[in-house]
């Protein structure tokens, strides 16, 4: 990484886990197609249950299988085994465990599904009982989530929302550039992709002139392209968490569709913020990629100089990550989902880091499993813009949904919006799986 974009020290773990990546391409016995998002490289980490066995843990997803943690757990150091594996039917102990731990589970997990080590590849029984295909798994949420909060730290996101309510010389709110704007969401609506999402009542205006509220569904019902990450160990109440701590306090990351209602929204906004319009339903992934997995996509970001961020949110280091984000679109009456937006995570304004930092800097006490989301990630171009209210520009433009001959401006019922996002390697993938969910209609009035 270039000199001028931070100190090559600050990036020494990084490097570490770049050469591992780049070193052991096809070295699992598992076949796995280059286009999967689950490579060897990946090894994200989730929560399944199976027919057989309803108990929800631990699994790590490579190709078409999952590597059920249970089955092999005897293959993990006893401290791990107890504290992070056996009973645990959530992430949340692995996740408040810490980086050495981290590490430790992670290289465990690469030798165990390695072409060079027998243990599971030349063992029958073994494998047959710990390689369970994902056709067969039910996945849950990865983490028991104590609070989730979102961010609006896509600065092209922000201006555009901005400009269509404000006009463009009053776009970007006077403390957008000094700080990571944030609300406090609704963690008990957080759910895992496959869950249908019934459109909300609440209190719009009529008309563009009214003042008076009527009590109706939902007309602008929308997603919201996002990313979000896990906390790990946290910190005391009272001690914030320093610049220098914060990635050791990331724990992975997900797809994130922050549904939005925006006629409610625009209604009940000021002076606190959003409410109902947005605490109806968040959908995640179900697979949490590590920071480790990603490390070979760090992309150098320019620091922040005007204005220059205060001291405590301040990178020495400052780099975003290269992640294609696709949001895709298939009514009922169409054949096969059709892609809407393009975008990348690396048109993050406020870093994770920033947004984590940030948050505690209060002493707000940050838990293991702890949910924070990017907010809307938009690009510069047109099909890179991350919800529909910037698509179809506040309703002044159709959305065209590819060849289908349909056409959007917000989502209609029955609509199924599907999430993907992948980090491109030299010939593999680390990817998120889907986050997807379909629009039901709303309960009657």
């Amino acid at each position: 990484i270039n000199a001028e974009y931070g100190e090559f020290q600050t990036f020494q773990h990084y490097f570490i886990q770049i050469n591992l990546s780049l070193n052991c391409s096809a070295m699992s016995f598992v076949e796995v197609n280059e286009e999967s998002d689950f490579s060897y490289q990946n090894l994200p980490y989730g929560i399944f249950s199976t027919t057989a066995n309803p108990s929800p843990r631990i699994g790590v997803a490579i190709g078409d299988y999952v590597l059920d943690i249970s089955a092999v757990k005897h293959l993990f150091t006893p401290e791990i085994r107890e504290s992070c594996i056996e009973g645990q039917s959530t992430l949340n102990a692995l996740m408040g465990a810490g980086r050495p731990v981290w590490t430790e589970f992670r290289r465990t997990v690469q030798r165990i599904l390695s072409k060079e080590d027998p243990v599971l590849r030349d063992n029958a029984g073994l494998k047959a009982a710990a390689m369970v295909p994902m056709t067969e798994v039910t996945m849950h949420l990865p983490a028991r989530i104590g609070d989730y909060t979102d961010f609006y730290s896509s600065k092209n996101h922000a201006t555009n929302v901005g400009t269509m309510f404000r006009g463009k010389d009053n776009a970007l709110q006077p403390n957008w550039l000094h700080l990571p704007v944030g609300y406090h969401g609704r963690s008990s609506s957080v759910v895992i992709s496959g869950t249908p999402m019934r459109r909300p009542l609440g209190q719009i205006l009529p008309s563009p002139t009214a003042t008076t509220p009527i009590f109706a569904p939902c007309k602008l019902f929308d997603f919201e392209l996002e990313m979000g990450f896990f906390v790990g160990p946290g910190n005391e109440l009272g001690e914030p968490i320093k610049m220098e701590d914060a990635a050791d306090n990331i724990f992975g990351m997900v797809l994130m569709n922050d549904w939005s209602a925006r006629d409610i929204q625009k209604w009940e906004y000021v002076p606190l913020g959003p409410f109902g319009a947005k605490n109806l339903g968040t959908t995640i992934s179900p697979w949490v990629v590590t920071m480790d997995a990603l490390a070979p996509f760090l992309l150098p970001h320019q620091p922040k100089t005007d204005p220059e961020p205060l001291p405590y949110l301040k990178e020495n280091d400052s780099y975003q990550y290269d992640i294609n984000l696709f949001v895709a679109i298939q009514g009922q009456e169409m054949n096969k989902p059709e892609i809407v937006s393009r975008s990348n995570f690396k048109h993050m304004y406020w870093s994770p880091r920033q947004q984590l930092v940030h948050h505690s800097v209060t002493g707000c006490n940050m838990r293991p499993g702890d949910l924070l989301g990017s907010g809307t990630i938009s690009g510069t171009e047109d099909d890179q813009l991350g919800c529909m209210l910037e698509l179809c520009w506040k309703g002044t433009r159709e959305v065209k949904l590819g060849e289908s001959g349909e056409v959007r401006k917000f989502l209609k019922d029955g609509d199924d919006v599907i999430m993907t996002g992948y980090a491109q390697g030299m010939g593999y993938r680390v990817g998120f799986g889907e986050c997807s969910g379909k629009v039901l209609p709303a309960n009657k009035v």
